[in-house]
């Protein structure tokens, strides 16, 4: 598609003129002959006259002709010899002469209109006889005709402009419903956007950055026989920065970048998606070398053939064929990179995801403490802080956050804190944040008896009480009996930052979690349906031990954990009626297990129960420094922590060596925190 921006090409002129024709011309131009016609079928400076007039002139013998039009109209000839007479004055010099009729009369009944001449020229020498004539308006035929078809041509237009307006591009004209919708972004639409305003994400930077180089300096790769890689999928969960990696390799590639939707491929106009592929990379070739990215491919690259409903001819499964071809086909794009991200990789098609098509995968994980410290900064430069705020407290207070995350939990700050007239946002207001964030909504005013409340009291002092006891329990950071969303009380963690867990760690859990039902059952002889949420937890985390990671003796070394994703179609189970029994079986013995344990826990330490509960109901919120004051310290944290933090920054300082010198001097400073996309954690 050649552009004429720069100007550089003088012959291109005179085609730009002729593109400048349009229709409004042969608009025009009818026009102008609708009204040549009807100027044709004009009689001139004829004047109307009565029938009075007409018999004055009949009886005078001043008519040379009268000559009957279609029957409805007459025409009034006057004598040449008679025009002098003063009294004709104003149509002597008309615009047609004396060739022209002077004077014309409407009539209404022809055979009457023939007996009052006749009558008036009775006492005349020469007597004058009409003539009959039939003529054809043919401007006002033409019109009749054509002017309802202009109309309705002319409406139809009118809505077509209106829909690609409101379309927002050629995708909504009618002509035009094939053609791509990709968003392209070269010099004269550059993205001030790169790697350097990326917070985290170091070693999905390196890997992006050097598809980027390939593109700036492909000899350095092709020189030792290897080939340019056809595509990078970025893999990762929601908010976590997949789209804003793409928009920074938008701003440093300095090569025309083609941004779409996966979406924007699917229509309801069957075959549309495929034109659109086939579009898309039509202009991509044109333009290379260049990158195309496309955004949540799994609207399209889902796995063929898992919907019986749709049958072969799905619209989808079209479109994604079609982009298997052009990716890897027959025919080569070179110099054409594909760059694509979704969350949901299980689901996509394996075609897709073979080498020659997606060549590499590029896994964009959750921020671990040092990136999250990382993107804490990025958000907090607009902010106006406390001193008292400390990043990396914030950093080890939000486990499993996205960046996406992180941001809302500054706005949330700053809501806050002007919410309760502040000039600074301060640490609690962080906090509260958080709080918002992960458990939801303060409900202060929220009815409850005192009953109840000491039954939430104790069964949130059961949680924290087990969690402290036990070692690979999450350290409890804050408990609190005010309600928040739907939650009477709630408890807060800070989960250790692993990756592996055991059977030791994974029993320890389950076993706080059933803290809540055994302190009521302790405490009151009787539990309640407050521990809901806890035995759904519970559940399906024994579920898992024992079907998926192999975690229990008896089942054994046997997974029926299904990454493919096919066991959704399938009618049966990948066990038998009498594994399943062992199955059930195993599990209710974890969950009663974990039960049990937490029983004799809080039994030996009922005292320091009591206490808890009580501190509980008297504050409403309690922190892990009051745990410690009525359990003592813990004698599991041993400061492992602090060296796996320093290891840490260790590994990222070596990574960022990888980066070019210009940009490792500026990965320090960032500016823009990873996509706003919403975390399920």
């Amino acid at each position: 598609m050649a552009e004429n921006k720069s100007g550089k090409s003088p012959k291109s002129n005179p085609k730009q003129k002729k593109q400048k024709f349009n229709f409004y011309w042969i608009y025009g131009g009818l026009a102008i002959l609708f009204i040549f016609l009807q100027f044709m079928s004009w009689d001139g400076s004829s004047q109307k006259v009565n029938w009075g007039e007409l018999k004055v002139m009949l009886e005078e013998g001043d008519v040379d002709r009268l000559i009957l039009i279609n029957r409805e109209r007459a025409e009034v000839y006057i004598k040449a010899n008679q025009l002098s007479r003063p009294k004709y004055e104003d149509v002597r010099d008309g615009s047609f002469g004396s060739s022209g009729p002077q004077y014309y009369y409407n009539i209404t009944s022809p055979d009457k209109f023939e007996e009052k001449v006749g009558e008036a020229q009775q006492s005349v020498e020469m007597k004058v006889y009409i003539d009959n004539e039939t003529r054809k308006n043919w401007g006002g035929e033409l019109l009749g005709w054509i002017l309802p078809i202009a109309i309705l041509v002319g409406a139809w237009f009118f809505i077509m402009r209106m829909m690609s307006k409101n379309s927002g591009g050629a995708g909504g004209q009618i002509f035009n419903i094939g053609k791509s919708k990709a968003q392209l972004f070269d010099k004269s639409t550059s993205v001030n956007l790169n790697f350097n305003d990326v917070a985290g994400l170091e070693e999905a930077k390196v890997e992006v950055m050097e598809i980027v180089d390939f593109l700036k300096n492909p000899s350095k790769y092709t020189q030792l026989g290897g080939k340019i890689p056809k595509g990078a999928l970025l893999v990762g969960p929601p908010g976590t920065g997949k789209t804003l990696l793409a928009k920074a390799v938008a701003g440093e590639a300095k090569v025309p970048f083609f941004s779409i939707s996966g979406s924007d491929f699917v229509e309801m106009f069957v075959g549309v998606g495929a034109s659109r592929v086939r579009d898309l990379f039509k202009q991509a070739k044109e333009k290379a070398p260049c990158i195309i990215f496309i955004d949540e491919i799994d609207a399209i690259g889902r796995a063929r053939g898992k919907n019986a409903m749709t049958g072969a001819n799905d619209e989808r499964e079209n479109t994604l064929n079609q982009l298997l071809t052009e990716m890897d086909g027959f025919a080569t794009n070179t110099g054409v990179i594909i760059l694509a991200a979704t969350n949901r990789a299980d689901i996509l098609d394996r075609a897709l995801m073979r080498a020659g098509r997606f060549d590499r995968q590029i896994h964009v994980e959750l921020p671990d403490l040092l990136e999250r410290k990382a993107i804490f900064k990025v958000h907090m430069k607009p902010l106006k802080l406390n001193k008292t705020v400390n990043v990396d407290f914030l950093a080890k207070q939000t486990p499993g956050f996205s960046g996406a995350d992180i941001a809302n939990v500054c706005n949330e700050s700053a809501l806050i804190g002007a919410r309760k007239n502040k000039k600074v946002i301060e640490k609690q207001d962080f906090m509260d944040a958080i709080d918002r964030i992960i458990g939801g909504l303060e409900k202060r005013n929220k009815i409850i008896s005192q009953k109840e409340k000491k039954v939430i009291a104790f069964h949130e002092a059961g949680h924290a009480a087990v969690s402290w006891l036990l070692e690979y329990a999450h350290p409890l950071v804050k408990v609190t009996i005010v309600p928040r969303g739907k939650a009477l009380g709630a408890a807060w963690y800070l989960p250790e930052e692993r990756q592996i867990t055991t059977f030791e760690q994974m029993y320890d859990e389950m076993t706080s979690a059933m803290g809540g039902r055994a302190s009521e059952e302790i405490n009151f002889g009787k539990v309640s349906t407050g521990a809901l949420n806890d035995l759904e937890k519970v559940t399906k985390q024994a579920y898992a031990m024992v079907t998926y990671f192999g975690l229990n003796k008896e089942i054994g070394n046997i997974s029926f954990y299904d990454s493919t994703g096919q066991q959704e179609y399938s009618f049966h189970k990948p066990f038998s009626e009498k594994t399943a029994e062992t199955i059930d079986s195993e599990i209710s013995k974890l969950v009663e297990g974990a039960y049990e344990r937490a029983k004799k826990l809080l039994l030996d330490n009922k005292g320091d129960l009591e206490k808890l509960a009580s501190l509980l109901l008297e504050k409403e919120v309690i922190f892990s420094e009051d745990l410690e004051e009525i359990f003592g310290s813990r004698p599991f944290d041993d400061g492992k922590e602090e060296e796996i933090y320093i290891k840490k920054a260790e590994a990222k300082k070596k990574v960022a060596k990888k980066l070019p010198r210009s940009k490792k001097e500026s990965t320090k400073k960032t500016n823009v925190a990873p996509d706003k996309d919403s975390a399920n954690k």
